[in-house]
């Protein structure tokens, strides 16, 4: 069972930036800002580096529950999207800021399987 989103009201700005920043926390917003709703899968493909289900798992459920992103059961998958407008009303320019600010960079992957942080 999927956890609970927050509801708009109860975004919080130090948990969205928590989430955001993290390196591949970041990359995944960035695909999704990219290509729009995808599957967990996908996404995890789309990142271009080796990471276990269990640490996929860890980063959908840090963006979730920070209000970045809606997790919603589609079949046998979860599709994955931004909570753009949530964002947008709740912080101004702020996803728009951290997703122009830096370039992305390449990922990688320390022994722990965290990523770079």
């Amino acid at each position: 069972m999927l956890g609970q989103h927050p509801i708009r009201e109860q975004i919080r700005l130090e948990n969205v930036l928590t989430a955001l920043g993290n390196s591949i926390r970041l990359a995944i917003v960035r695909i999704l800002d990219e290509e729009g709703e995808r599957s967990c899968g996908t996404v995890g493909a789309s990142l271009g580096i080796e990471i276990s289900k269990s640490t996929l798992t860890h980063h959908w459920r840090v963006l979730r529950d920070s209000g970045v992103i809606w997790q919603r059961p589609a079949g046998r998958e979860n599709l994955l999207s931004l909570r753009r407008e949530d964002l947008a009303i709740r912080f101004p320019g702020l996803l728009e800021a951290v997703l122009r600010a830096d370039p992305p960079t390449e990922l990688t992957v320390s022994r722990s399987g965290r990523g770079n942080q």
